[in-house]
């Protein structure tokens, strides 16, 4: 259903730095980097979709991000949402709401969310119940 998804960034070199172990650490692989043109991108297997991009601007402008826009990324356990949250923090991203449980969205909810040094929000999340 989903193609791609893409995110803006004003420093290429950085944010490749910033996903890379994020990427890395929910199995998606490096498929294109191309620092003099802005863009990278990840995906999850041998398929080529979905993918998960960054890139400067098309107009040339600043990447700015959205007001209420969200990129959820999907984590194969509840552990991977604890790790990656911590390790975009610790790579200078910022905190927009810890990792557990939101039993609002559904009982086995499990979700983490950030935002990147270019301030686009990111969700980690997990559907599965506790153990699966």
């Amino acid at each position: 259903m989903i193609s791609h998804v893409n995110v803006g960034t004003n420093d290429i070199v950085a944010a490749k730095a910033f996903y890379d172990p994020l990427m890395a650490r929910l199995g998606w692989r490096l498929r294109f980097f191309d620092a003099a043109d802005g863009k990278a991108g990840w995906q999850p297997g041998p398929e080529r979709f979905p993918l998960f991009l960054l890139s400067r601007p098309f107009d040339g402008g600043p990447a700015t991000p959205g007001n209420g826009a969200m990129v959820a990324l999907l984590a194969p356990d509840r552990a991977s949402v604890d790790d990656i949250h911590r390790m975009a923090l610790a790579a200078g991203g910022t905190d927009e709401g810890a990792p557990g449980r939101r039993p609002q969205y559904h009982p086995n909810y499990y979700g983490a969310y950030f935002r990147d040094r270019d301030g686009n929000k990111i969700c980690v999340c997990c559907h599965a119940a506790e153990g699966a």
